[in-house]
């Protein structure tokens, strides 16, 4: 009986279940713990929780949002991919053929979409010089239908330079293409090394609200801090407002969806047959790993999630523009323009069930002329950003980022825009605040982007749940 019980305790101690005589003994952190253990609960400066997003997002939302950016009216992305980087001439174009991006021919876009961007119907498509004309003499026609009214008064009164939180790229431009978004896939490309490393250090460095006490750097990719100095570090940026605060944190989180994404797709093997694009662990690990990164890694996480919140707070706010009768997913096929409109009304009447959603009335408060000095700082360092864009060598990189800043910005532009704060939800949508297209197609896929991430944290938790 005596020996019995010994090879119990052995077997015991062996597995972890109890302590050995010289002190307890766990067992060694999964690969998936290092990166996800810190990533649960409640999330800074919210109400809402990891746990309900994942559940919410991957169940939910996002197969019908993949749909949606499927058609034709979300995937073509008009954009001018030649426009010179304004910030330093020394740009060295990424030579892989990855990092080349397909335009797509003329006759390849529908006709609906390659009209000028403030049309919603096919009435007002076809009376351009009408429109024109009523937009130079700031008059409209009665003999219009209701419908063409309102959707010329929605031009001409269109004038919200002081909402834009992006530079507005020239797609007026003879440079300026559309592509294909599902042909031209954001994905690893190898674009790295000191030009990709100088882009982020610019954004965080120069545009992050930062003082020059801090001697830590912003950007998350400098290895090497001490400890004492990460605490300082976050001690600081806990210190500042919530507006600073949530600025470093939309940047953050943006950083770390494109490195999901780099990750999820990454070239794993590539011979003159084929080429094989998957989840690639060892680069998501050096990513996020707590202890490969020194603790950043989960941080990174816990702020992509932040940054979901802000966009899907931004889709439940902007819910009533799309909800107006003269508003069409215009492409030209009416039968489909319908059926896309009311998936889309379907997947933002879910976003707006959401039962927990961000307080932005907590950004901008207190005294007034001091929090609109506040918020045109905000403004102003998130359009350089999108300026940075410009700078990228890479240009699938480049597109890709250009549209999901423009998405990022085109949702502070709905959650601060005083036009939209002063005219919903009481008395309707406001015919004065206005998205054009090319807002609208960035807001959406940049949210599906994020989106994504989500999801495919969920795969990375399962690939990685029996790594040591």
């Amino acid at each position: 009986m005596g020996r019995r019980w010994g090879l119990l305790i052995g077997f015991l101690v062996a597995v972890g279940l109890l302590g050995s005589g010289h002190g307890e003994q766990q067992p060694p952190e999964t690969a998936a713990q290092r990166c996800f253990c810190q990533v649960s609960g409640y999330l800074d400066d919210c109400t809402c929780d990891v746990e309900t997003i994942d559940k919410f997002n991957n169940y939910r939302l996002f197969p019908r949002l993949q749909k949606l950016l499927e058609s034709d009216y979300f995937r073509y992305y008009k954009v001018n991919l030649k426009r010179p980087c304004p910030f330093w001439n020394d740009i060295s174009q990424c030579g892989r053929r990855d990092c080349a991006v397909k335009p797509c021919h003329s006759d390849e876009v529908p006709d609906g979409i390659k009209s000028a961007s403030y049309k919603y119907s096919e009435e007002a498509n076809n009376l351009i010089e009408e429109c024109e004309q009523a937009e130079r003499l700031g008059a409209v026609d009665e003999s219009l239908s209701e419908e063409t009214q309102k959707a010329v008064l929605q031009w001409t009164k269109h004038d919200d330079s002081s909402d834009n939180f992006c530079e507005a790229d020239d797609i007026q431009s003879p440079d300026a293409e559309y592509v294909d978004l599902l042909l031209n896939p954001e994905r690893y490309t190898g674009y790295k090394g000191p030009d990709a490393w100088k882009i982020w250090n610019v954004i965080y460095e120069e545009n992050c609200f930062k003082p020059q006490t801090i001697k830590r750097p912003l950007n998350p990719l400098a290895s090497g801090q001490g400890k004492s100095e990460e605490n300082t570090f976050y001690s600081w940026l806990e210190g500042l407002c919530v507006e600073k605060r949530a600025f470093y944190r939309l940047i953050s989180g943006l950083h770390a969806s494109i490195n999901v994404h780099l990750s999820a797709r990454y070239l794993l093997q590539d011979t003159w047959l084929e080429k094989k694009w998957g989840h690639n662990i060892t680069e998501f690990q050096q990513r996020f790993d707590g202890v490969l990164t020194e603790g950043e890694g989960p941080r990174r996480l816990k702020n992509l999630y932040f940054l979901y919140l802000i966009e899907l707070r931004a889709l439940s706010k902007v819910v009533p523009f799309f909800e107006r009768p003269d508003f069409q997913l215009f492409t030209g096929n009416k039968d489909q323009d319908a059926e896309n409109k009311m998936l889309l009304l379907e997947i933002l009447h879910e976003i707006k069930s959401f039962p927990l959603h961000f307080d932005e009335n907590s950004f901008f408060a207190g005294n007034k002329k001091e929090a609109n000095k506040l918020k045109e700082d905000f403004r102003l360092h998130f359009r350089n950003i999108s300026r940075i864009m410009d700078c990228v060598g890479c240009l699938k990189c480049r597109l890709w980022g250009k549209l999901q800043t423009q998405g990022l910005g085109t949702a502070l532009k709905i959650l601060f825009s005083e036009k939209l704060i002063a005219n919903m939800p009481e008395s309707g949508p406001s015919y004065e605040f206005h998205l054009t297209r090319q807002e609208i197609v960035s807001l959406f896929n940049a949210f599906g982007r994020i989106s994504t991430s989500v999801k495919e944290l969920e795969n990375f938790r399962n690939l990685l749940q029996n790594i040591h």
